[in-house]
């Protein structure tokens, strides 16, 4: 189910009180975001909430009034993240009776978070879970009327909330959920129990968000779910992406993460045949073990992967392909580690994000007494590592010669001078080339190919 935010839920009541208060202050806000797309794309949202109630964004921690971290609890980097930056808020609250500090995100719906926030960081004056974000106005104006702490974690997701305003962090580009929650379970992943079961966004509602980004300049979307293959908004995803399709000005289309298990012909048909799809699919294998599979609860095997993707791979010649790989999973053994090497010389991968497993305590495989030795880990990560990096690199030469249309992103991070874009494929191409701004097509020939981007020189814009 959807709700509309409106005035009957106070939020925007609240918004108004707090933007009034506002008027002639401008306080500074900041948020901090830890995790993946989906959190990225929750911290637009709280920045919309902020801006609607007045406050600016500001590039310092000094300059603010209001400092919010947006957690994730999936990875245990960033948990140890968190409470590094916590403990540093402590003098600078102590230095300025006026600034708001907030805890929120998916970490804060895991049990027993909220708890030690509250009482470890004292000074932490709202600490809310992602399915209550909405409630961000009211809970600031508790704070700010009432001077006390405000707690609000739900222990069950509920409905998708519409209507969120939102700031986007790019001109040409934006994150758009379909989905929330997952229902798979997968025996490592702390998802479900914090985001709870998939809820699918209605497609009216997710066609007037893009129709909406396209009028303003957006060039290119992200759809996104936990697993976003899986979306029963009424449609199928196939169905959803053809809708997608159609909305005039938007010129890529793009979407993950998508599940294995819910790959049907379908979307690899709409994937081929729908032409502002980009040619690029990010499937997790996770292990190319079946085994290992199965103790992951990921419910397809070795075999059918490989046949999904050999399917993919003659239906969508070119296709880009990339993967999450995890290293280390309980019990994995020499056997199943080279398994997945294997997979990777069948597959070629143009690149794969690879983790070393992290024990999330809640999920089936934190209680797993087979845990693989910490050296064994690391070991068996850099020969991943050291097997993909040269495939990766292999595929990109495949490029050379070629001409390919790229979308500015901006200027290099690291170069300056050096314009950054990316192609179809998803792959990052570095070229010099005067008058081009974010959102622009070009062609550009490539010379030259690293294994973590491409070279080119320019050509002509499309």
């Amino acid at each position: 189910m959807t709700i509309m935010i409106n005035y009957e839920d106070n939020s925007a009541k609240f918004a108004d009180y707090i933007r009034n208060i506002n008027s002639d202050t401008h306080p500074g806000y900041m948020v901090k975001t830890f995790g993946c797309q989906m959190n990225e794309s929750d911290s637009e949202k709280i920045a919309g909430l902020l801006e609607t109630m007045g406050y600016i964004s500001v590039d310092s921690e000094d300059k603010s009034n209001f400092i919010i971290f947006n957690t994730c609890c999936v990875r245990e980097s960033a948990e140890q993240k968190l409470f590094g930056h916590l403990g540093e808020m402590k003098k600078l609250k102590a230095g300025n009776n006026n600034l708001v500090i907030a805890v929120c995100g998916c970490m804060m719906q895991q049990e027993g978070m909220a708890a030690k926030v509250k009482k470890s960081y004292p000074y932490a004056d709202i600490v809310f879970g992602s399915n209550s974000m909405h409630l961000l106005p009211k809970l600031l104006h508790g704070v700010l009327t009432e001077h006390r702490r405000q707690i609000s974690v739900f222990e069950t997701a509920g409905d998708i909330v519409e209507g969120i305003p939102i700031v986007r962090t790019s001109s040409v580009k934006a994150y758009v959920p379909i989905m929330h929650g997952c229902n798979n379970f997968c025996s490592y992943c702390i998802v479900p129990y914090v985001r709870g079961r998939e809820r699918s966004r209605k497609p009216n509602d997710i066609i007037k968000e893009i129709e909406q980004l396209a009028s303003s300049g957006t060039k290119e979307i992200m759809l996104l779910g936990q697993n976003v293959n899986s979306y029963d908004g009424g449609v199928s995803f196939a169905q959803l992406l053809k809708s997608t399709g159609e909305c005039e000005g938007i010129e890529r289309i793009r979407f993950m993460t998508s599940h294995p298990k819910d790959m049907g012909i379908d979307l690899i048909e709409a994937i081929r045949d729908i032409p502002r799809v980009c040619r690029h699919l990010h499937l997790p294998l996770q292990s190319g073990s079946s085994r290992l599979l199965a103790k992951m609860n990921r419910n397809y095997t070795r075999d059918e992967y490989i046949k999904t993707l050999e399917t993919v791979k003659k239906m969508i010649p070119g296709i880009g392909l990339s993967t999450d790989l995890i290293v280390g999973f309980p019990g994995e053994t020499e056997e199943d580690f080279l398994e997945t090497l294997d997979v990777l010389g069948k597959i070629r991968f143009d690149f794969a994000f690879t983790f070393i497993y992290s024990k999330r305590k809640g999920t089936p495989a934190a209680i797993m007494d087979d845990e693989v030795p910490d050296e064994i880990k690391h070991e068996r990560f850099n020969r991943l590592l050291e097997v993909q990096n040269k495939i990766t690199l292999e595929q990109n030469k495949k490029n050379i010669g070629m001409i390919e249309t790229v979308m500015i992103e901006g200027e290099s991070k690291t170069k300056a001078g050096i314009t950054t874009g990316r192609t179809e494929s998803n792959k990052i191409v570095n070229f010099i080339a005067a008058g081009g701004m974010p959102g622009d097509f070009a062609q550009i020939y490539i010379t030259d190919a690293k294994t973590w981007h491409l070279e080119g020189e320019f050509k002509s814009w499309k």
